[in-house]
């Protein structure tokens, strides 16, 4: 079951909005790790979701999606080369959504070949159309070594204006735990939700050294929504701010204190308000926490 058919056949239905999310509503902002700004809590990924082709109706979607997300305060998007033309599609759409002063670009090199990754960055920046990026990653650690040497030159000729490292689905964690204490990097992106949290000891770790931490399949790649079922939410939901699931799993995520902030992806404008509405208002203490942990864990 997808979230579309999850979502239509649940109570938090009747309550979903129908018109984005205004900025003004505040919206929980992190430290990016030792950097002395702030970003948005809740950012946006784009695989799977941003890869169109040329199907006009589609990529209509696609920008009330951004519109929506900036209109709520949104700023952190990543994307990468895997993602087909996500970033194609990036570049077509934002210059007119709206995200002047807003937006966050975080991509990432993703080649076995050192020798080809300037040239790959140099295409994503074209497809962006961004001056410089915000954020570059080595793609799921794929030849780090040869790959971290370009990013910090990028960042020393100011191309970037912070490097990094990221994982997925719990893989690679003692390899990205060496490059955290052996390389001066600035972001760790790693996989973290209610269905998978062996990433906090490495989140505390990155944490611990200063750096932003960006959390990646925040619904376990829409697995948790499965999981859910057509179950209702806890009614003590409503004390921490959750009209729906998405902001409840989503809640959980950033509501850690090492998470900088989680890029969950959608494809519809409807479920990018429920998202931000994730973080609006306050957030579960460790207790909550816990008890939100819990809840999931004996489905």
């Amino acid at each position: 079951m997808d979230r579309r058919r999850f979502l239509a056949l649940t109570p938090a239905a009747l309550a979903a909005p129908s018109a984005p999310l205004q900025a003004q509503a505040s919206s929980t902002r992190r430290g990016f790790g030792r950097a002395a700004e702030t970003v948005p809590a809740i950012g946006m990924g784009t695989w799977l979701t941003f890869d169109v082709g040329d199907d006009a109706a589609a990529k209509s979607q696609r920008r009330a999606v951004l519109q929506r997300f900036f209109a709520a305060g949104g700023g952190v998007i990543d994307s990468s080369p895997m993602y087909g033309g996500a970033q194609a599609l990036l570049g077509e759409l934002l210059p007119n959504v709206g995200h002047e002063g807003k937006l966050f670009a975080q991509t990432k090199v993703w080649t076995p070949f050192e020798r080809l990754g300037p040239g790959q960055l140099e295409h994503s920046l074209r497809l962006w159309g961004v001056p410089r990026f915000d954020v570059l990653l080595v793609h799921n650690l794929l030849n780090w070594r040869g790959h971290i040497k370009t990013l910090r030159q990028w960042k020393e000729q100011g191309r970037v204006r912070y490097i990094g490292v990221s994982t997925s689905h719990g893989r690679k964690h003692d390899e990205a735990e060496r490059v955290i204490r052996s390389e001066p990097i600035d972001v760790l992106q790693i996989t973290y939700n209610l269905a998978d949290a062996s990433a906090e000891p490495l989140m505390n770790l990155a944490a611990e050294r200063g750096l932003a931490v960006v959390i990646n399949r925040p619904f376990d790649g829409g697995d948790l929504f499965d999981r859910i079922g057509r179950r209702p939410l806890p009614a003590w939901a409503s004390e921490i701010g959750c009209a729906n699931w998405a902001q409840y799993f989503l809640k959980w995520v950033v509501s850690h204190p090492a998470v900088t902030c989680a890029i969950p992806a959608t494809r519809r404008p409807a479920h990018m308000d429920e998202n931000m509405g994730a973080g609006v208002g306050g957030m579960p203490d460790a207790a909550a926490r816990q008890r939100m942990q819990a809840y999931v864990g004996q489905l």
